[in-house]
């Protein structure tokens, strides 16, 4: 009985954060600051693991290539569809339900400790809104940092692969071109939509509601980003049976 409450509580406060919308203005300044935080402070993080994850595709698949009759455009192929189909969106999601997750849960459970949430409550503010809802508009940008992460995965893999003397760089492209879809690329950025979705909101409800002091502000977003990461690998598992099936 206690999840379906939370599952329940949960989807209220989604109802609520797009309800008796703060003032346009102030929620613009939130958005701006929001994008600015959760999405161009996490290029450099982003971009450095998926440059060498793809790094180290290109590495594994080429040592594990030991037959020679296999081409070795192999390498490029299983680069590009290993962080196109799962690293960029569902990997770098993880890491980001630990990184801009965290952050989401604490900012939020330091301002209910610290009664600030009541406060705008007092002052007529829907407070979920104000707090909520420019987290959403920012990870609506989310989608163009997972094609950053695709493209630096690949550059990853390429830069490796030719400097390593793993593939030449003839051998890597045509595997890139290797039965490429775009329908792949498409169901990509399905899933970071519904990813990006889970990232602004499960870690905002962690910090919302929480309740006690300091210390549970810590327990609060290590449950965030536990159970951020359940519920992402879960619609990641129901997207790919629905869209790839």
């Amino acid at each position: 009985m206690k999840y379906l409450h939370n599952i329940g509580q949960y989807f209220i406060m989604l109802k609520e954060a797009f309800g008796r919308m703060t003032k346009r203005s102030v929620l613009y300044e939130r958005s701006l600051k929001e994008i600015d935080e959760l999405i161009i402070d996490s290029l450099g993080i982003v971009c450095f693991l998926s440059f060498f994850i793809g790094g180290v595709l290109t590495i594994q698949t080429s040592l594990n290539l030991s037959n020679p009759l296999i081409p070795r455009s192999l390498i490029g192929y299983a680069t590009k569809q290993g962080i196109i189909l799962e690293f960029s969106p569902t990997l770098v999601s993880i890491i980001m339900a630990g990184k801009a997750g965290s952050y989401i849960t604490s900012s939020i459970g330091t301002m209910r400790v610290t009664e600030q949430i009541d406060a705008l409550e007092i002052m007529g503010i829907n407070s979920i809104n104000y707090l909520v809802f420019p987290k959403i508009v920012a990870m609506l940008f989310y989608p163009f940092l997972i094609a950053i992460s695709m493209f630096m995965g690949i550059l990853g893999g390429y830069v490796t692969g030719s400097l390593g003397g793993y593939i030449s760089t003839d051998d890597f492209i045509i595997g890139l071109q290797t039965d490429f879809e775009a329908f792949q690329i498409f169901y990509a950025f399905i899933k970071t939509f519904f990813f990006g979705l889970v990232l602004a909101t499960m870690p905002a409800y962690f910090g919302y509601y929480l309740k006690g002091g300091s210390l549970e502000v810590g327990k609060a977003s290590t449950a965030s980003f536990v159970w951020t990461s359940i519920v992402l690998i879960l619609i990641n598992y129901v997207l790919t049976q629905l869209l790839l099936s």
